[in-house]
């Protein structure tokens, strides 16, 4: 299939940069050491799973038990759920994986602890655990100090059903890799240098450190303590992650393919693209408001959408366009829109290699 028949909107990546983008990750944790565990939040693919794990990857991560069940697809001898998981349900299907692979947790309660352990050993299973510890994003983790020690020896106390592995923690809130955002990393550091040795005072060893964020990706060995790194959207990057400083634009691999459906207004035009095709997300640490990039007019905006239609500002653009046009436009946050399509078309030059379902779209318990 030639690009020209597909069907828009639609998801496009590139494939000779997204082989890049794996390869230089890959490349960037065994130069530093680090344990690789990449995100599949962002592709949501078994096959790109399977690529991660080809190209060098010790595991993956996910942040649902239902994306764990399809990431089993991939065969991983390792998997994390980097995320609080309660309610019988869950913790059901949790064990059950637990029989099939190595699973590890993140948490940060002794409440989810303990119903984690509940469910281990009415399933006779080991579940590891990553105590979360909160680094300055202010979302999940506890305290550095007395709470990370009170909780890490309540995990401890509930062996042999529960494995603490060490700790885990998320830098969202260093954004870019600007003078404020390294000296925000520098912060990290010492946060971890610290956690690190009170559990060494404490007599606890934490085999596994667990962080990092696309960001931040290349800056991980930088920070204390580090073992393990889990970035998701490096696969693809986005309009943020090149805005973070961290990627070129060369580097976005993912776009969406729209048509243009009306010029009918002087200096506008609407593709057949909208809510329900792009992310809502806007730039981080901007106040402009635009949803992506215009590949084929960089100086395009776009600004608004509906649930169908994208507007499109050309007045400081240096480009027409016509009806049945076509354009690529790379989201803001390419994670979200993965998971709003189907399907991804994979493309070398202008010939569509391959097609790949987006298998855990939708996965949210």
């Amino acid at each position: 299939m030639h690009v020209s028949e597909i069907d828009t909107p639609a998801l496009v990546v590139d494939l000779e940069i997204m082989e890049r983008n794996l390869a230089r990750v890959a490349d960037y944790a065994r130069e530093h050491h680090l344990r690789l565990r990449p995100h599949t939040k962002t592709h949501k693919s078994v096959r790109l799973a399977q690529r991660q794990l080809a190209s060098g990857a010790a595991g993956l991560t996910v942040a649902k038990v239902s994306e764990a069940e399809i990431m089993m697809g991939a065969a991983p001898g390792d998997v994390l759920v980097a995320f609080p998981i309660i309610g019988h349900t869950k913790l059901a299907r949790l064990t059950e994986l637990a029989r099939r692979t190595r699973v590890t947790v993140a948490l940060d309660c002794g409440f989810t602890a303990r119903q984690l352990e509940d469910a281990a050993r009415l399933a006779q299973v080991e579940i590891g655990v990553l105590a979360e510890v909160d680094v300055g994003l202010g979302r999940v983790g506890v305290s550095p100090g007395e709470p990370l020690l009170q909780l890490v020896r309540t995990i401890e106390k509930l062996a042999p059903h529960l494995r603490f592995e060490g700790i885990t923690f998320y830098p969202g809130h260093v954004k870019s890799l600007d003078e404020a955002g390294l000296a925000a990393l520098a912060g990290v550091s010492e946060t971890m240098r610290g956690v690190l040795d009170d559990l060494k005072a404490a007599g606890i060893e934490a085999k596994i450190v667990s962080g990092g964020s696309t960001p931040t990706l290349f800056h991980s060995h930088e920070v204390y303590g580090v073992t393990e790194i889990r970035p998701g959207t490096y696969v693809f990057n986005d309009i943020n992650t090149v805005r973070s400083g961290a990627c070129e634009m060369a580097d976005c691999a993912a776009s969406i393919l729209a048509a243009v459906v009306s010029t009918a207004r002087p200096g506008q035009m609407i593709i057949d693209g909208g809510s329900k095709t792009f992310s809502s997300d806007r730039l981080a640490n901007s106040a402009e408001v635009t949803f992506g990039h215009v590949v084929e007019a960089p100086g395009a905006r776009f600004h608004k959408m509906n649930e169908e239609h994208g507007f499109i500002d050309l007045t400081h653009a240096d480009a027409e366009f016509d009806v049945g046009d076509r354009v690529h436009v790379i989201p803001n946050h390419i994670c979200v829109a993965v998971n709003l399509h189907e399907r991804v078309y994979g493309l070398r030059g202008d010939q569509v290699e391959e097609v790949w379902t987006v298998d855990a779209r939708g996965k949210l318990q």
